[in-house]
């Protein structure tokens, strides 16, 4: 995908997520959205725009690189599945970085799109972004924190894997268990080999 295409679906996501941004009135569901990865770095082409979008969820309801099937509706009306993104949902009681997410930026909240975000974009001003930055006490401890959950999601998934009332939870439109039990793994070695990175081969 070329850059300017890459921007475009940036400002196209922006727009829809404002649909959203009293949605439930009383307690609205999707708070913020940042990009971060090859788009920040001006990659021309790119693979795929990355994506955070922020949910006021529970962490342990958003473990690490899942992708419940209970959201796959907002997926879709956010036209995230229609190929193009890489996305991860992240709950808004918890730091928003990780080994993965680095240096993001918002380009959308709940005031709306960051029009100024979008047209550094578009003119490749990237020294004009403002990166979301922990300091590297702070990463360290979030990446100890976020392991240790992942681990204990990857023992749950594979505990309750073969249980007919956990599988039929985790069914949806095109989403079946199969896809949380990998998940749970690819989430669990992106965390735990960003700890301990593994040694090269020989």
């Amino acid at each position: 995908m070329r850059y300017n295409t890459a921007v475009g679906k940036l400002r196209t996501l922006a727009r829809a997520c404002e649909v959203f941004k009293r949605w439930p009135p009383e307690q609205p569901l999707l708070q913020a959205a940042y990009t971060f990865g090859d788009l920040l770095s001006g990659a021309d082409p790119l693979e795929l725009v990355q994506v955070v979008l922020v949910l006021n969820l529970p962490p342990e309801g958003l473990p690490w690189a899942a992708h419940p099937a209970r959201l796959s509706w907002l997926a879709g009306d956010l036209r995230l599945d229609k190929g193009g993104f890489a996305w991860w949902w992240r709950s808004q009681q918890e730091p928003l970085t990780n080994p993965v997410i680095r240096g993001p930026v918002r380009f959308w909240s709940r005031q709306g799109p960051d029009e100024d975000v979008l047209d550094a974009l578009a003119e490749r001003r990237f020294d004009a972004l403002r990166r979301v930055t922990p300091s590297p006490d702070a990463g360290r401890a979030r990446l100890d924190s976020d392991r240790a959950a992942a681990l204990s999601h990857l023992r749950a998934v594979r505990d309750s894997y073969w249980e007919p009332s956990w599988r039929r939870e985790h069914r949806g439109p095109g989403h079946y268990p199969e896809q949380d039990l990998w998940e749970a793994v690819e989430g669990y070695l992106d965390l735990h080999d960003a700890a301990d990175p593994p040694a090269p081969a020989p």
